[in-house]
């Protein structure tokens, strides 16, 4: 019985943006911990390689390759991927010849977001399966004839809960979506308690790209936007808590309106590229913070998706509440103790003064939350067995 589950993705595109490496590393630690062999198959291309500075550079003294092998290596996994570079004439890690073995012989191939092209190696999987963590954008652009992520696959599961209800705008696009939260290693992730005399200086915190890599998109007569869209409505949440919030934010400079909205309603501003550097950074950030305040993208929100972040997974895990933007939770997860959700400024600023009135209680809930809905074991294990995948 085949025994590997192949897992794809880009994080080698991505070195110092460690939220981003940890979406990747929960599955792969995860379905380790389920008694699963894995493999992790990336691509690079040369103009994608800077050194420490930022400055382009040679592939094999990137920054890219010496993240990405120091992940997998201080993860054990550094017999367990494959790296192609020069659009796959090349392989780091395994050769070609012993990926086109694992996959041969693999339990399935989870495709994140349909990262991994190449049609030889998604030729010989057995199993085909698209993992969509950005719900909404593949859908509308599949459906508007503009792009189909989708094709050649055989299975098809998404972070979206919502999506395939009548309430939820996501077309289906005639698929049958198996939906799943994402999943966190527990053990990866334990709960961190405040320092003593630290509560009212720790910060509400996260993690978050103003824009991203793509635009908006017009579906049916609506505009499905970005997260500065909705972040906007909720800049003066300082000013009304009087609490210290502070955004690890990739934003460009020259997004001098919004820079000046954020710095008037006293936002604090930290680089991503310092905070969540290595996996263990980020982490230690998270679980630094008093609890997060969750902002979501206008699609996830607008199209009443049901998505729930993996960073906002990773502080409950932590033992930090979550503040967070509604995108059609209810009925998904406990709410109101440890993760409290908001649709108006009024809501945000009245849960920010809950979370205040019993931290402790908030804090206990939060990682029961994690514990019950977002374990990788438990996760990980009802994915597998909706796919009808066993060992």
């Amino acid at each position: 019985m085949a025994d590997t589950i192949v897992v794809t993705g880009s994080l080698a595109q991505k070195p110092g943006q460690a939220g981003h490496t940890w979406q990747f590393l929960q599955y792969l630690l995860g379905f380790r911990r389920l008694g699963w062999d894995v493999l992790f198959l990336d691509q690079l291309e040369p103009s994608m390689c800077v050194d420490r500075a930022g400055q382009p550079c040679p592939v094999d003294r990137s920054e890219n390759v010496r993240y990405f092998r120091c992940v997998m290596e201080r993860y054990g996994l550094g017999d367990s991927y494959a790296l192609m570079v020069d659009g796959g004439s090349r392989f780091l890690g395994l050769s070609r010849e012993a990926v086109l073995d694992r996959v041969r012989g693999s339990a399935l191939l989870l495709n994140v977001m349909g990262f991994l092209t190449d049609e030889a190696i998604l030729a010989t999987a057995r199993r085909r399966v698209f993992l969509d963590t950005d719900p909404g954008f593949g859908q509308m652009w599949q459906d508007l004839g503009l792009h189909d992520p989708f094709r050649g696959h055989d299975d098809f599961v998404t972070i979206g809960h919502n999506i395939g209800r009548p309430d939820c705008a996501i077309p289906t696009c005639g698929l049958a979506w198996i939906t799943t939260p994402q999943p966190v290693v527990l053990e990866e992730w334990p709960t961190v308690a405040p320092a003593i005399g630290c509560s009212e200086r720790a910060a509400f915190t996260s993690v978050a790209s103003w824009r991203g890599a793509y635009g908006p998109i017009e579906y049916r007569g609506e505009t499905y936007g970005l997260r500065v869209h909705e972040f906007r409505k909720f800049a003066p949440l300082p000013r009304l808590t009087a609490r210290r919030c502070e955004l690890a934010l990739s934003i460009d400079p020259s997004e001098e309106r919004d820079l000046a909205l954020l710095n008037e309603n006293g936002w604090a501003l930290v680089d991503p590229g310092v905070v969540a550097a290595d996996p263990w950074i980020y982490r230690a950030y998270v679980q630094g913070s008093h609890a997060e305040f969750m902002v979501a993208k206008n699609m996830y929100v607008r199209a009443n998706s049901g998505w729930f972040s993996e960073r906002s997974i990773c502080y409950l895990a932590s033992g930090k509440p979550v503040l967070a933007q509604d995108t059609g939770l209810a009925g998904l997860y406990p709410s109101g103790e440890g993760l409290l959700t908001f649709s108006t400024l009024e809501e945000a600023a009245a849960g920010a003064a809950e979370l205040a009135r019993d931290y402790d209680r908030h804090a206990r809930a939060a990682r029961r939350i994690a514990e019950e809905h977002f374990d990788s074991d438990v996760v990980l294990g009802r994915l597998l067995r909706h796919l009808r995948v066993a060992r």
